[in-house]
C-alpha cells in the first residue's frame, strides 16, 4: 500500500462548510447545520472525517486510519465546538474508516453504527489488512497495530437517526461492491448533504484494491459504476457529494466523472497488461511493484486533474490481478 516514509508527512486539516465559508467565517457562523471538515495526510491516506454539528451534538462520518489521527480529527473539531459527538457512522469496511473508532468510543462516549454488512466484513479486512502492514510494510508491530471496536448499532438496509431537536439523517445502505465490498451513505436532507465515503473521490485517485472477501481483494468495476448510477437516480443531481477523499463536488459532477474514470481505469490496465506480452508473469512476482509504479505515471499522465497517485501505486494490484484472471480465463 504505501511506504514507511508516508507516516512522517505532515497532517493537513481543513474546514468546509455547508455555505462555502472560510475557517475564520466557519467559526463565526451560525453553527447549526455545519459540516467540519479534517483530512489527514498520507500517513492516513489522505482520508476526510466530517463532522456535522446540530443544534445539540455533533454526528462524525469515518474515524480516520488510526487512533492518533482520529484524536486529531477531534481536536480539530472541539476548534469549533464543544458538543458532544453522540454518533460515529462508518461508511464502509476500510480500516481508514474504522481503526480509529475506539477513540470516539472509549473516550467520547460516542456510539458506532454500521450497516450488517460492514459490521460482518470488518474482522475479515481487519486480519488482512494487519497481515500487510505488521509482516510486510513492517509499519505496525503486532501489538500496536489498531484494533476495531464492537459496533454498537446495527442496520441493514435503511435507517434514520433523529438528532436533539428533530434533525434526521438517513442512511442507505448499499449491500453489494463499490470501492468495498458494500457501501453505506448518509442524507441530510435539511443541507441536501450526501456523504459517500470512498464511492466518490473527486478530482483524486480511486482506491482500485476492491472490496475483501474471503481473504482476498476482490473488485468489481461495473458494480461500482452501476451503485454510482443509483445514486444518480436516488438523489438529486445537485446534491452536494462529501467523499472520503478529494474534493466536495455535486453529485451530478462527481458521479459521472468517477464513472468517466472507473471505465478507462480498466481500459488502462487490461491494455498496459496486454502491452507486456511474456512479461506479464512479471505481475506475479517480485517484479510487480515496479510494473504498479508505472502504471500510477501512467493514470497521472491519463487523468492530469487528479491528485493522489500514490493511491494507483498501493491499490492497483487488486485490478491488476483480477484482469489477469479474466484474460487468462479467455
Amino acid at each position: 500500500m504505501k511506504t514507511k516514509t508516508m507516516m512522517t508527512m505532515t497532517l493537513a486539516a481543513t474546514t468546509f462548510s455547508s455555505l462555502a465559508c472560510t475557517s475564520t467565517q466557519a467559526l463565526n457562523s451560525n453553527p447549526v447545520g455545519r459540516i467540519i471538515e479534517f483530512k489527514s495526510g498520507p500517513e492516513g491516506f489522505d482520508t476526510r472525517t466530517f463532522f456535522y454539528e446540530g443544534s445539540q451534538e455533533v454526528v462524525a462520518f469515518d474515524a480516520q486510519f488510526t487512533p492518533e489521527l482520529a484524536r486529531q480529527s477531534i481536536q480539530h473539531l472541539r476548534t469549533f465546538t464543544k458538543k458532544p459527538i453522540s454518533w460515529l457512522v462508518i461508511t464502509h469496511p476500510n480500516p481508514d474508516k474504522f481503526n480509529g473508532a475506539s477513540v470516539f468510543k472509549k473516550e467520547e462516549g460516542t456510539k458506532i453504527i454500521s450497516s450488517q454488512a460492514t459490521a460482518d466484513a470488518i474482522p475479515g479486512v481487519h486480519a488482512y489488512k494487519k497481515y500487510y502492514f505488521v509482516n510486510m510494510a513492517k509499519m505496525f508491530t503486532s501489538e500496536n497495530y489498531p484494533e476495531p471496536v464492537s459496533v454498537d448499532e446495527v442496520f441493514k438496509e435503511q435507517l434514520t437517526i433523529t438528532l436533539h431537536g428533530g434533525e434526521k439523517i438517513e442512511l442507505k445502505e448499499f449491500n453489494r461492491p463499490g470501492v468495498s465490498s458494500n457501501q453505506t451513505v448518509a442524507l441530510i436532507p435539511k443541507r441536501k448533504a450526501l456523504f459517500v465515503g470512498d464511492l466518490i473521490h473527486d478530482q483524486a485517485h480511486a482506491w482500485l484494491e476492491g472490496g475483501i472477501v474471503q481473504g482476498k481483494p476482490a473488485p468489481q468495476m461495473a458494480s461500482w459504476i452501476s451503485l454510482l448510477q443509483d445514486l444518480q437516480n436516488d438523489f438529486s443531481p445537485g446534491t452536494k457529494v462529501f467523499g472520503g477523499r478529494g474534493q466536495t463536488t455535486t453529485l451530478l459532477a462527481g458521479a459521472e466523472a468517477q464513472i468517466a474514470y472507473l471505465k478507462k481505469a480498466k481500459v488502462l490496465v487490461r491494455n498496459y497488461i496486454l502491452g507486456l506480452g511474456r512479461q506479464r508473469v512479471e505481475l506475479a512476482n517480485e517484479q510487480a511493484g515496479a510494473h504498479y509504479k508505472k502504471l500510477a505515471e501512467i493514470f497521472a499522465k491519463e487523468f492530469p486533474e487528479c491528485s493522489l497517485s500514490y493511491m494507483i501505486e498501493y491499490g492497483i494490484y487488486g485490478l491488476v490481478n483480477d484482469e489477469l484472471a479474466q484474460l487468462e480465463v479467455k
